[in-house]
């Protein structure tokens, strides 16, 4: 009987935007902290020093006690073990043990039909004579096992650590790894791939995991026929599971009037997309919904779900919940459903500007539904591709160019952006490399002077990442079905709309007119927001021309000046730092 596993699997989405299948996205930062199963992996080497080595006379409780032990010491020493004979009588069962290195005797001769050509494939065995005997005593009623040979002397070299790892002793797949590659697989992912996510996330080097890709692949097509079920059962749990999330949300919708939900089916009448928002969520977004951030970074491997998720900032800098879809792929079209659905739910009113991921799909989404918002991807979703895309690449040269990638964000027009680009394009030999097409395809974006003057809220900064990330962390903890996942996600969100501010002392530090109004009429996030902005205008000096503009300089620049003039009829800033735009 083939069982299905018990939690609903959420992971970060591993294919690269450049649209290349074998191409995959690894995160900065989610190996820094150990995690428990990389934990378990290194606990697998027991420690040469702390083991002795067998010896006649030795005693063990059992052979397989004694056959552990001696693997262990095999192990640590560069070599692994296989049982050899047994013998057996009729009072004591098997009372003889023979344990021997894995290189022990000789391969027999074997005869090649004529005319058929076969691998001559070498074997590993030389004749060693490394073994552990042992034979069993029993003495008051207890039987033991006592070592009455033992030589540790080889014929050929011993391994080291990271060699012999890769015996095929030691190569096991655990039973919690069986059943992700088996999730895995069904979801379409390539072996390559399997492994690569299986390091991500046990927070391991490539190639440290205690199996080969062939290990992987050899499993996957042995269990061809579990799979076949294993996705017949998924897709029946799925369709269940989509239904009770259906009911769940037409409960609340009698419960609650101003939640609003909606799906679509596919040609075989199954459900295909779903999405929903709360009432307190639809009104939070009439006051706060300028700017909007759409997170797609989770997919349910599971169900084969992408996860969509609207979300806000509001006046006193929390993070808010606007909405939430659940998509059956990433095609435009699936996209331009997601947005549809939610400007339907928010009552017709667009935003003025939308962050989200790079992906190119959703880019073209946006440009149809959404022409006149401005789609913005923040810094943080760019800085965490950089490593997985150049630093194997590049190798030592990585460092350098990320310097170098990182003094971009503070050029000042999109002029010398180009150059710049250009320059440091050529001088890390990346002209044809497809990612860097790709970010420059994007420029527009994600590039400071490119979106200079875009209403952003706060919502591009680190501090928000963090909040954005921190939500949905606690929205991805153990769920068993869609319905349970529903749940959790209401709970997060009423909970960020009535998380208590505590009042916070405001001190002044220009003790100018417009910072002493403010203090008194803005909450403590939107204060600090504007009080450093002021801080910052302190460091420039204005100086009116004749033509009634302003030549602004920063005070320890000589170089970088720029022109500003105020219209006042439109209400309109226009600078010269953001190429002529309207402020």
């Amino acid at each position: 009987m083939t069982s299905i596993p018990s939690k609903n699997v959420w992971i970060r989405r591993q294919q690269c935007p450049c649209g290349d299948w074998k191409c995959y996205v690894s995160y900065e930062g989610e190996g820094e902290e150990p995690c428990v199963a990389a934990q378990l992996v290194k606990s697998e080497r027991v420690s040469s020093e702390a083991m002795v080595a067998p010896y006649v006379g030795m005693v063990f409780k059992n052979d397989n006690d004694a056959f552990e032990y001696y693997g262990n010491f095999a192990r640590n020493n560069g070599f692994s073990i296989r049982k050899e004979r047994s013998r057996l009588s009729p009072q004591l069962g098997v009372y003889k043990r023979d344990f021997v290195c894995y290189r022990s005797g000789f391969a027999p001769a074997k005869k090649k039909p004529i005319g058929e050509h076969h691998r001559d494939r070498k074997s590993v065995r030389c004749g060693c004579d490394a073994k552990m005997y042992l034979s069993k005593e029993v003495c008051e009623g207890i039987a033991q096992w006592f070592v009455v040979q033992f030589s540790n002397v080889h014929n050929h070299e011993l391994l080291e650590d990271d060699q012999v790892r890769l015996l095929p002793a030691y190569r096991k797949i655990h039973e919690a790894d069986q059943e992700r590659i088996l999730l895995l697989s069904k979801a379409g992912f390539p072996i390559h791939r399997i492994v690569k996510v299986l390091e991500l996330e046990k927070g391991i080097h490539g190639g440290q995991l205690p199996f080969l890709e062939r290990d992987v692949r050899n499993f996957v097509q042995n269990r061809k026929k579990i799979v076949q079920e294993h996705d017949a059962l998924l897709n029946e749990r799925r369709e269940i599971d989509t239904m009770e999330l259906l009911e769940a949300c037409k409960a609340t919708k009698e419960s609650d009037e101003e939640f609003v939900y909606d799906f679509t089916v596919d040609s075989n009448d199954k459900v295909e997309h779903v999405a929903w928002s709360y009432g307190y969520s639809v009104n939070a977004y009439a006051m706060f919904g300028d700017v909007v951030y759409f997170d797609t970074t989770y997919s349910s491997i599971t169900y084969g779900l992408l996860l969509g998720v609207w979300l806000g900032i509001d006046n006193h800098g929390r993070t808010i919940f606007f909405g939430c879809v659940l998509l059956q792929d990433e095609t435009p079209r699936s996209f331009a459903w997601a947005l549809q659905t939610f400007i339907r739910f928010m009552r017709g009113t667009f935003p003025q500007t939308i962050l989200t991921d790079l992906d190119p799909g959703l880019r073209d989404a946006i440009r149809t539904e959404l022409p006149a918002t401005k789609h913005i991807i923040p810094k943080w979703n760019i800085l965490s591709k950089v490593s997985s895309w150049f630093s194997l690449h590049l190798g030592s040269h990585y460092a350098e160019f990320k310097s170098e990638f990182d003094l971009l964000y503070s050029v000042e027009s999109t002029e010398d952006f180009d150059i710049r680009w250009g320059r440091m394009v050529s001088m890390f030999g990346l002209v044809s490399d497809k990612h860097i097409d790709l970010l420059f395809s994007f420029r527009e974006y994600w590039v400071p002077s490119y979106i200079r003057g875009c209403l952003l809220a706060q919502m591009a900064t680190p501090a928000y990442f963090k909040s954005v990330d921190s939500f949905l962390k606690g929205v991805f903890n153990a769920q068993t079905c869609l319905c349970s996942f529903f749940e959790k996600v209401g709970i997060s969100a009423n909970f960020q709309g009535h998380e208590h501010q505590e009042m916070q002392y405001l001190q002044a530090k220009t003790n100018i007119p417009i910072e002493e109004h403010a203090r008194s009429i803005l909450t403590p996030f939107a204060f600090n927001a504007l009080q450093h902005e002021l801080v910052l205008a302190m460091q420039y000096a204005a100086s009116e021309m004749a033509d009634g503009s302003y030549l602004v300089r920063h005070f320890k620049k000589m170089d970088g000046e720029c022109l500003v003039m105020w219209i006042a009829e439109s209400e309109q800033i226009h600078c010269s730092y953001g190429d002529g735009k309207a402020l």
